[in-house]
């Protein structure tokens, strides 16, 4: 690097820069300076520099010390050590082309930073404009499914002020808690697995049938009878209406040949009742719902396998209703011998292709598919059912008292009651409802519209009565109602 007073000719150069020799030697050593300039001078030798050149001439204007001086502040940088930088030492020729191959790659990575930048500030004006006009238009995207209209969306920071559309949610609650909803849930097994009280355990109120029979007398039936029990539950100003139908004789024969069919009967009576509602010219304001929302499977804790009795009855009933399966009496079973035999149901329901719920094809978002994934992991539940409490550390507890402690039946270190119960009432009970009513009731509805050659335009109503009245059954079950207020 040249300095800027050395842009003269060479030969005045080569002579002042004698003269500066001569001159040092003449008057002895200079005085140490304080600069340094980048070409290696000192301060004082650079001024006695400036001093030969204006005496031969070369500068026009006298240069005094203190110009100089100042002329080094502004013009001669700082030195290496003063700027805490290492002195550049001459690089190896390898040196030199690995140097430059980093520098070419650092001046494309820039160039390629500086593309994504101009692409990312060009994407956010094409978003901006995007949303001033639909905030200006109110149209943006065609709706899909119509020829002639236009779809638009708008979002809250968009809006001039509060519509209160979020208000349509209170007015909702308002009006469900007023008119209330139904819930039927059907508990199917052998006789003495706790069906009953598993029910009672589950809402905490005397609602299975046996609880409200006075005169009830514990039998063994010879045919599979339904029987239903109808409560209405209020709580905290929600009403409930809830139907528990219970199977009785259902796997207590010696020959349990066919012993499904009377309780697929009585499920698709419940789905032609409700079609022949929706199908009256005058229909009812809100028809009445007997469709059962849920099936309960008590399976005995073997610690085996799969009965043929447990896999045909799953097999079918799994088609039209949503089968949730639970060891029953799980404390008859050690934790070791508990997980195998869940193991091992869990095995034999996906060898024989029995669908239970929740199942995964109904997932609808990925938050549904993490919760659903938690619970099929864990099914079929161990459940332990009792209504009657007992005081644990001054607490009152729902368990069973033995010999050597107290079976907590809403303890998850004991038992999976807590899990069961939850998925049934307080995390899936409207999905259960809704699979019900568009998977199984469709399903059950298109297949008897196709059976009735029904057409769209004019539905041939022959084949249903137009009176209100019940249909009857093919004569395999009998069933006896009853229904109660709580």
């Amino acid at each position: 690097m040249h300095h800027p007073l050395t842009h003269c000719s060479t030969r005045p150069h080569m002579h002042a820069h004698t003269h500066t020799h001569t001159r040092m030697h003449t008057h002895g050593p200079t005085h140490p300076s304080t600069h340094t300039h980048s070409g290696g001078l000192s301060t004082s030798l650079f001024i006695e520099y400036r001093v030969v050149l204006s005496a031969h001439g070369f500068l026009t204007a006298p240069v005094s010390t203190r110009d100089t001086t100042k002329v080094l502040e502004q013009e001669i940088p700082a030195s290496m050590e003063e700027r805490g930088m290492e002195e550049v030492k001459p690089l190896a020729v390898e040196d030199k082309a690995a140097a430059e191959e980093a520098v070419e790659e650092r001046v494309a990575q820039e160039k390629t930073e500086d593309s994504t930048a101009q692409n990312k500030e060009t994407e956010e004006r094409e978003v901006d404009v995007e949303r001033e006009m639909e905030g200006e238009v109110e149209v943006v995207t065609p709706c899909p499914t119509e020829s002639h209209g236009l779809q638009g969306t708008i979002k809250g920071h968009d809006l001039f002020g509060y519509v209160g559309i979020e208000a349509v949610l209170d007015q909702m609650r308002r009006k469900t808690m007023k008119a209330g909803f139904e819930f039927n849930i059907m508990v199917v097994g052998q006789s003495g697995l706790g069906k009953s009280t598993l029910v009672n355990t589950l809402f905490k109120s005397k609602v299975s049938r046996k609880s409200c029979s006075p005169n009830y007398e514990e039998k063994i039936s010879k045919t599979v009878k339904l029987q239903s029990v109808s409560h209405v539950i209020e709580e905290k100003g929600v009403k409930m209406k809830l139907t528990v139908i219970d199977t009785p004789g259902f796997g207590d024969q010696i020959n349990n040949e066919n012993c499904w069919e009377p309780i697929v009967s009585y499920v698709n009576e419940q789905y032609e009742r409700y079609l022949k509602e929706e199908l009256y010219v005058n229909r009812k304001p809100r028809i009445p719902d007997t469709r059962v929302h849920c099936c309960v499977y008590f399976l005995p804790a073997t610690g085996h396998w799969l009965r043929p009795i447990d896999v045909e009855f799953m097999k079918r009933l799994g088609k039209i209703v949503s089968i949730v399966p639970i060891i029953a009496k799980a404390d008859t079973l050690t934790m070791e011998e508990r997980q195998e035999f869940k193991q091992r149901i869990r095995q034999d329901l996906k060898a024989n292709g029995i669908r239970v719920y929740p199942q995964t094809e109904y997932d609808e978002d990925p938050e549904d598919r993490i919760l659903n994934d938690k619970i099929r992991e864990n099914i079929p539940f161990a459940v332990v059912g009792t209504d009657k409490e007992h005081q644990v550390n001054g607490n009152k507890v729902l368990g069973r008292k033995t010999k050597w402690g107290i079976i907590e039946v809403e303890n998850v270190a004991h038992c999976e009651f807590t899990n069961l119960r939850d998925l049934l009432i307080r995390s899936h009970l409207q999905d259960l409802k809704d699979v019900t009513h568009n998977i199984h009731y469709e399903t059950f509805r298109v297949r008897r519209l196709n059976e009735s050659n029904l057409t769209v335009h004019g539905l041939a109503l022959s084949c249903f009565p137009m009176e209100n009245g019940t249909h009857g059954t093919n004569g395999t079950s009998d069933r006896s109602e009853s229904e109660s207020h709580l």
